[in-house]
């Protein structure tokens, strides 16, 4: 399993499924998954073995850490390497399965109320992405043929003593949805490097049971999230269908240490106790592969898109944007519309924290890269200039 590194045991069994869910428009299209993120490499090859043009398809982690370990040299493994050739052609499959059985829809959105679940897990005072934006598509007698909803919440209500395979609260979201609306949903993490239900980063080293993790806590919270949505009020827009892409180049930092920080973590991993001490091996395991690195780290190449369906918006970043990423793209938006801003798509190498959040530090600045295996963390500008690619993509697009 992936998401937590003081969890070593493998899964034990399944608590609910983890799904690929395919929606085309016209010549667009969203893969969602139910993993915790997926290596750009993997994205590229789900864009170019599906029918569609590579740069009009999306391919978006909902980002559980209580799935399979699925990016290689990224938060933990092994990956099992056939069962992810067998998830890129499943999504690819399901995109042209979707495309082959299009009909014709008007599409719908709006916004839900806030349904006061995420919190800033870094600090009392940090930002909180509100929005909870909802898509339906209708078809002509009015039935819904797909939605969409977006929240921007880490899906990590369960915690790492959870060895059952699951999606965490949006597998609830989808399915009490569906049942509420009458179709198939799709559930799109948002930007929620700095959000969760309430808890400290630091409060996942640790296997032991904490009280408001549980699978009853995942329903609760699940049913907020999908009472809120089912209540939006969506209205149809104009029709118009689009797709712009533009690749990123976001710079990576060195590492910051040296070999008597490496010796550290080995001498206190030898006393910690299990979590701590695996923690604090996987830092020297990283420590060592990026002192023996030559040169610079250099910089982390991606790309950010934007489809517009009519009167909504998808503008897909990749990674783990903070929730003052998605509030600024949300300012560039045109007025009338209803913006979904997802992280997770189309590769997850980190957390790219906005400048502000540097002098805090912690450990989605100052560690996390660490477990994701990149050589240094991302420097500063890295978010900002996600939200410069996606002002322009909106600017095309356009109404």
């Amino acid at each position: 399993m992936s998401g937590f590194v003081a969890r070593t045991a493998p899964a034990t069994g399944v608590h609910d499924p983890l799904l690929v869910h395919a929606l085309v428009v016209e010549d667009t299209a969203l893969v969602t998954v139910d993993v915790v993120g997926l290596h750009e490499d993997d994205c590229a090859r789900i864009r170019q073995r599906c029918t569609l043009p590579a740069d009009r398809v999306v391919v978006h982690a909902t980002h559980t850490h209580g799935g399979p370990a699925s990016m290689p040299g990224r938060l933990g493994g092994p990956v099992d390497e056939a069962w992810l050739e067998r998830l890129v052609a499943t999504c690819a499959e399901a995109i042209d399965a979707a495309l082959a059985a299009a009909e014709p829809v008007a599409v719908h959105a709006g916004y839900g109320a806030d349904p006061g679940v995420a919190r800033n897990r870094r600090r009392p005072d940090g930002p909180v992405d509100r929005a909870l934006p909802v898509v339906h598509l209708r078809r002509p007698d009015g039935t819904l043929l797909a939605a969409v909803a977006s929240y921007p919440c880490h899906p990590v209500v369960l915690g790492a003593d959870n060895t059952l395979l699951t999606a965490d609260y949006p597998g609830i979201v989808r399915r009490v949805l569906a049942e509420r609306l009458g179709g198939p949903v799709l559930f799109v993490t948002g930007c929620a490097g700095d959000a969760n239900t309430g808890h400290s980063a630091a409060a996942s080293v640790s296997t032991a049971p904490a009280a408001g993790r549980t699978f009853a806590e995942c329903e609760r919270v699940g049913r907020l999230v999908a009472d809120a949505a089912a209540a939006a009020a969506t209205v149809p827009g104009p029709g118009r269908v689009a797709a712009a892409r533009r690749d990123v180049a976001l710079a990576l930092a060195g590492p910051g240490i040296g070999p008597a920080d490496v010796a550290a973590w080995e001498e206190r991993a030898a006393t910690a106790e299990p979590a701590t001490a695996e923690l604090l091996r996987c830092w020297a395991a990283w420590g060592r592969d990026a002192l023996a690195a030559p040169g610079h780290p250099g910089s982390w190449s991606g790309s950010v898109t934007a489809l517009r369906w009519g009167p909504a918006v998808l503008v897909a970043l990749p990674g783990e944007p903070f929730a003052a990423a998605a509030q600024q793209v949300r300012a560039h938006a045109a007025d009338g519309d209803t913006v979904l801003v997802a992280g997770y798509c189309d590769g997850c190498p980190g957390y790219v924290p906005p400048a502000e959040e540097y002098a805090h530090g912690g450990y989605e600045v100052a560690e996390a890269h660490r477990y994701y295996g990149l050589p240094g963390p991302f420097a500063e500008g890295g978010s900002e200039r996600l939200v410069a690619a996606a002002a322009a993509l909106l600017s095309r697009l356009s109404r």
